[in-house]
């Protein structure tokens, strides 16, 4: 069975606000940490922070420079082994781009929302099609969500995370971590046995 050839992105532009406004979101420092040990668990290649600004850049990079090859990189190599995985990028393009040349072939992207669109598909089909061996993109949005026309340029939309109420506002380290374990984790409900609630 081929490894699925996975790259994440945590995107802080074009996302809305609140009022359902387009803006550009801060970087959260437990975003940068959080996901990258998620990343690394579950065997993503990249995890790409994408953010336009220069002034949020220079903050991230320090805390990258810090744990890939600061002190922090020497004090704990279990967080400098996931942040290996960590690059920051200015442009949702340059890194479809990068992806491409790293891969030979443009990723098929795939974005995460509390929404339904048209090409939303169930994290069965995903988890199923991801096995081709070509490089997938999954994009996470920052704020209250990635902004629309943005989202109807991607391939695949995920379907919302739903649980047992109508309460629908996960953290995205929350969301990142769910959406990983679905498509990418141990597949516990194939294994016999019985479940009990």
């Amino acid at each position: 069975m081929n490894q699925p050839n996975i790259f994440i992105g945590l995107l802080h532009y074009p996302v809305y606000n609140k009022n359902m406004e387009i803006i550009s979101t801060s970087v959260t420092n437990l975003d940068i940490h959080d996901i990258a040990r998620t990343a690394c668990t579950y065997n993503v290649r990249k995890y790409y922070i994408i953010h336009p600004l220069e002034t949020q850049r220079v903050l991230v990079q320090d805390v990258l420079n810090y744990w890939q090859n600061g002190y922090g990189a020497r004090y704990n190599q279990d967080r400098k082994t996931a942040f290996e995985r960590v690059a920051l990028i200015s442009s949702l393009e340059d890194t479809i781009e990068q992806i491409r040349r790293e891969t030979g072939e443009k990723p098929i992207t795939v974005t995460t929302d509390a929404r339904v669109y048209p090409n939303t598909v169930s994290y069965g089909q995903m988890r199923e099609q991801m096995l081709d061996g070509r490089p997938y993109l999954i994009l996470f949005g920052t704020g209250w969500g990635i902004e629309k026309e943005t989202m109807q340029k991607t391939d695949y939309i995920l379907e919302p995370i739903y649980g047992p109420w109508d309460y629908n506002h996960l953290s995205v380290r929350s969301a990142v971590a769910i959406i990983l374990d679905r498509l990418l984790g141990e597949n516990w409900w194939n294994k016999g046995g019985t479940t009990n609630y």
